[in-house]
């Protein structure tokens, strides 16, 4: 690809970051194979990034607004949900799609690993996403709390253990969905 660097965009750069590493991993991709892939100079990724690092946190930032955040959005927004069943779709989404990535696109699911433990900022950002539209389903839905922010953070870290990537070993267990069923019980319990 023959990009004149002066109209190559950020969101160019992070689409062939993604394609770099899928093709060679987080650990072997490095700057100069994402700016091969576009045909430019490694300086002219500088130009847009000032490191491989802020280059990762970038394409995990979009990989995330595009494969967890959207979906997770529509869930939050669906008018057909309600209650505590809106919660727990919301929250069992949620674990489909990092299971999903973890199995299905195990390249980009290594980056978010990797960007998750160096990159606080953008993990607090994400999760603060999380936690709001929670907040806003348990706002609509009635559920009886002085705090719903509160709760819908309580809920997040509370099924941690089923959809933060530190646990992905985990998921393959062959009772992982009756332990998240036990957990889901427990904090329904507490809305009674």
């Amino acid at each position: 690809m023959d990009k004149n660097s002066d109209v190559l965009t950020k969101e160019q750069i992070l689409i062939a970051t993604e394609e770099t590493l899928r093709r060679y991993g987080v650990a072997k991709t490095s700057v100069t194979d994402v700016a091969k892939a576009l045909g430019v100079s490694h300086g002219t990724i500088y130009r847009h990034f000032k490191s491989k690092a802020e280059l990762l946190e970038g394409a995990t930032q979009m990989w995330l607004d595009e494969k967890i955040i959207a979906p997770l959005t529509d869930i939050c927004h669906d008018s057909s949900l309600n209650g505590v069943k809106h919660l727990k779709t919301y929250i069992r989404t949620l674990i489909e799609l990092k299971r999903h990535y973890a199995f299905e696109d195990e390249e980009l699911f290594r980056m978010y690993a990797k960007v998750t433990e160096e990159a606080a900022d953008l993990i607090h950002t994400h999760i603060g996403h999380i936690t709001d539209q929670l907040s806003q389903i348990i706002t609509r839905t009635g559920i009886k709390t002085d705090n719903p922010a509160q709760l819908g953070s309580s809920i997040f870290f509370a099924t941690t253990r089923f959809h933060h990537p530190a646990h992905a070993h985990e998921w393959r267990s062959a009772v992982i969905d009756e332990e998240f069923s036990d957990v889901w019980d427990l904090i329904e319990k507490g809305f009674a």
